[in-house]
């Protein structure tokens, strides 16, 4: 396949798949096909050491996800792979050999993750790469083996290279989505969420409907505002790397839009709104809809919906400490963010989250969620939406 054509399949693949999750194995078989793998894997966690909090992992060969290599390298190799640590030591982006992430020869040939669960995995001449995620997520592309007998080529570098970005746009939209309660939410759907600002754009540019978030985003004119119709920024250079989006996104009739993010400031002095634009191809359109060519997400960090930590540290017995973590978890930050609004060392925020875990008897972030909402009577995720 025309190297051009395979890229304009995956990126459009990936668009798709940041809006609907159960497009994601036909876009890891793209993936697969245009770069020339056996299989790859994609993984969203943070943490550190044994504190590691796994959000998303799927491991996909040619289109069909195997959970059983899944459960195998997480259970049995997962806690000693010597790569980890080492990877994340390297720039955001930087393309790094298997091999390369070990000391030296005498490490390599007596790695039982080497020499066991890379093998098994099909991963021994494969590629790792690590990217930033939003709020200090941590993102590790692994790339396996070339498909190929005679191992790597430089197309097929490049065209890894170039989808080091779409891969980040994809998990962005995700968490995004996910920070809103908004996964697995059709088109429409979208319009109907009160977390996030949910704005529809034709082909043309213009706004065909945005929910009551956005236009209340909107009204206050304070980074963003309707320009006749259109969404304009209200600083200069914020509005020049806007339009540069939405152009991007809403390419000219018969071309491919890009997704993308951009953020804006706000000159109240507020965190800066953060806008997520996504192509939408035809097969998004809901029926007797007007044809949307765009959807724009607009995050306004810091002004979610809080719980009252009175009665939170009341019915569950918690700490102040361990009820302002809590509650900062809930609302979608991580601990680094959290360490860094309350003034604690990253590890303290590990240490009273595993204290909170312990009295309330629960083993993960998405329990704890769950409970903390049903317990204030505000609708929190389902299982469904505690997936990144």
């Amino acid at each position: 396949m025309d190297k051009q054509v395979a890229l304009r399949e995956v990126l459009a693949g990936l668009q798709d798949a940041a809006l609907d999750h159960n497009l994601w194995p036909r876009a890891a078989g793209l993936i697969d096909e245009a770069c020339g793998l056996v299989g790859h894997g994609l993984v969203v966690g943070e943490g550190l050491g044994e504190d590691v909090t796994v959000h998303f992992a799927n491991f996909y060969f040619r289109g069909h996800r195997r959970q059983d290599l899944e459960r195998e390298y997480f259970e049995r190799y997962h806690p000693f792979d010597e790569r980890l640590p080492r990877l994340r030591l390297r720039p955001h982006g930087q393309v790094a050999h298997v091999t390369d992430l070990y000391a030296d020869q005498e490490e390599l040939k007596s790695s039982l993750v080497y020499n066991e669960g890379l093998s098994l995995l099909g991963s021994q001449n494969g590629l790792m790469v690590r990217l930033d995620g939003l709020d200090g997520l941590r993102v590790v592309w692994a790339l396996g083996d070339p498909a190929g007998p005679h191992g790597w080529d430089a197309d097929q570098v490049t065209m890894i290279e170039r989808l080091l970005g779409p891969i980040s746009q994809f998990v962005r939209v995700r968490q995004t989505l996910a920070a809103a309660h908004a996964l697995g939410s059709s088109l429409s759907g979208l319009l109907d969420n009160a977390r996030i600002g949910v704005i529809h754009l034709d082909q043309w540019g213009r706004m065909i409907e945005a929910n009551a978030r956005a236009r209340d985003i909107l009204r206050c004119a304070d980074g963003l505002f309707d320009r006749d119709g259109r969404l304009g920024a209200q600083l200069a250079a914020d509005d020049a790397r806007l339009q540069r989006l939405l152009s991007q996104a809403l390419p000219p009739v018969g071309g491919q839009g890009t997704a993308g993010t951009v953020t804006v400031k706000r000159p109240s002095g507020q965190p800066k709104l953060v806008v997520h634009a996504s192509p939408v191809e035809d097969r998004w359109m809901d029926f007797g809809a007007r044809r949307v060519a765009a959807l724009l997400l607009v995050v306004e960090p810091g002004t979610q919906a809080r719980l009252d930590k009175d009665l939170v540290a009341e019915a569950l017995g918690l700490s102040p400490a361990e009820t302002e973590v809590a509650v900062m978890l809930s609302e979608g930050r991580t601990p680094r963010a959290i360490a860094t609004l309350t003034g604690r060392q990253v590890r303290t925020v590990y240490d009273l989250t595993k204290h909170t875990y312990r009295k309330l008897g629960v083993s993960r972030r998405a329990d704890l969620v769950r409970l903390l909402w049903q317990l204030s009577g505000i609708p929190g995720p389902s299982a469904e939406e505690t997936r990144l």
